[in-house]
């Protein structure tokens, strides 16, 4: 379906051609016209499927001509990096509208908490917020939700797992009861269940195909032991000289210096990004890397959902993520928009259990690529520990990566039901 046959607001429409999209993605093309109308929705739709887009457009189309600066919109994320990401979206369509927005988060100076206040006391259209921060100036007294219209949670399942369930719930007490309610998560565990049922009223439910990455990332596998990675690592980066946007994901920071040492030693341009660097710091980083002056960024996993950098080439997994689902969201990072990207995880024996859940969660086998002659022979697949390995077969490394789905693009179900 193309945008232009959503009945989205002209202006909303040219800012859209801007940006050079003309088609929209399933999520957008569900959730949009539900939430023109009203309706209060729980969408399960993970990273790279165009979730933002799809609450920010309908919600620009009511605030085209609205006539007060009130508050009138709610988001709330998980991290300080999706707040960025999704204010910058909102800023990019909103070009020929009237509508203000800002991102409230910690780790700032003094000046950006009192822009914070100012827009919280005040009124600004659109608000992106952290749960702990947000948190923060409503203890003051001063924050004024009474016109507030729409409340948006963003990765729902992420913000649970990093404990705001009280915070979300506490803050929902500050907001009118009579509003519109979207949650947007990339699994459905029952903890999302069970707060979807106190917060949002007979909702639209939207199910896309989960867990499986996008069709354009070809991915591959490397067993290794511990003191053989940082050798495969180097070995994968220096056989790509034409990739200049790569990505780096460690389940551990203390990692991330590590790494990024052993690549300097290398030659290889690097930089880390995790939670241990201040708001500043972590932002001049982005920026390096989305200039291409830096080539490799390596990050932990709350990272993972907060980077929205087009052209990232390749995602390269030193260690595998401790959740299944978390594998689906760092290679999700390349292969964007319809484009394609590699992505490569290095396997060592304690780790090939989750790696197996990982292929069970995604229904593929991810070829194993062979280990160079000059690192080693690397430790047979056996995810058990014990009794036989289990082989596979040999695949090249530039042999592309099919799903076993049948169509490359998601299905969606959509269902009407109390949550």
């Amino acid at each position: 379906m193309k945008f232009t046959e959503l009945g989205l607001d002209e202006n909303i429409l040219e800012a859209i051609e801007q940006m050079g999209f003309t088609d929209a993605t399933p999520i957008q093309e569900f959730a949009i016209p539900n939430i023109l109308n009203g309706k209060d929705i729980i969408a399960c739709a993970q990273t790279g499927t165009g979730k933002t887009a799809a609450f920010v457009l309908p919600i620009l189309h009511k605030l085209a001509n609205k006539p007060d600066n009130n508050t009138n919109t709610l988001i709330i994320v998980p991290t300080r990096e999706l707040a960025i990401q999704i204010d910058q979206e909102i800023q990019g369509l909103s070009y020929y509208i009237s509508v203000g927005s800002i991102a409230v988060f910690g780790g700032g100076d003094g000046i950006v908490y009192a822009e914070q206040e100012r827009a919280l006391k005040n009124g600004r259209d659109i608000i992106v917020a952290t749960p702990g921060r947000l948190i923060s100036h409503l203890a003051q007294g001063y924050v004024n939700f009474k016109h507030v219209k729409h409340l948006i949670l963003d990765e729902a399942d992420k913000m649970l797992d990093m404990g705001f369930l009280d915070d979300i719930e506490k803050i929902t007490t500050y907001l009118p009861k009579e509003r519109q309610t979207l949650m947007f998560s990339a699994t459905m565990p029952p903890k999302i269940r069970t707060l979807a049922k106190k917060i949002l009223k007979h909702p639209e439910e939207i199910t896309l195909s989960m867990s499986k990455p996008a069709a354009g990332v070809r991915q591959f596998l490397y067993l290794t032991y511990d003191t053989q990675k940082t050798a495969v690592l180097k070995h994968i980066i220096e056989q790509k000289p034409e990739y200049n946007s790569i990505i780096i994901f460690t389940s551990a920071k203390v990692k991330v210096n590590e790494i990024v040492r052993d690549l300097r030693k290398g030659g290889l341009k690097a930089l880390g990004i995790s939670s241990d660097l201040d708001q500043i710091q972590r932002e001049e980083v982005l920026i390096g890397f989305r200039s291409k002056r830096t080539r490799i960024l390596v990050a932990t996993d709350v990272m993972s959902r907060g980077i929205d950098i087009k052209e990232i080439n390749m995602v390269i997994n030193f260690d595998v993520p401790h959740d299944a689902e978390d594998y689906v969201h760092r290679i999700g990072r390349t292969a964007r928009a319809g484009s394609e990207g590699e992505a490569y995880t290095l396997v060592n024996p304690k780790d090939m259990q989750k790696m197996q859940r990982i292929e069970e969660l995604i229904e593929m086998e991810v070829p194993r690529v062979s280990l160079p002659d000059t690192i080693g022979e690397g430790p047979a697949w056996n995810p058990k520990g014990e009794g036989k390995s289990r082989s596979f077969k040999k695949k090249s490394n530039n042999q592309n990566n099919k799903h076993k789905t049948k169509s490359e693009h998601p299905r969606f179900q959509v269902k009407k039901k109390n949550t």
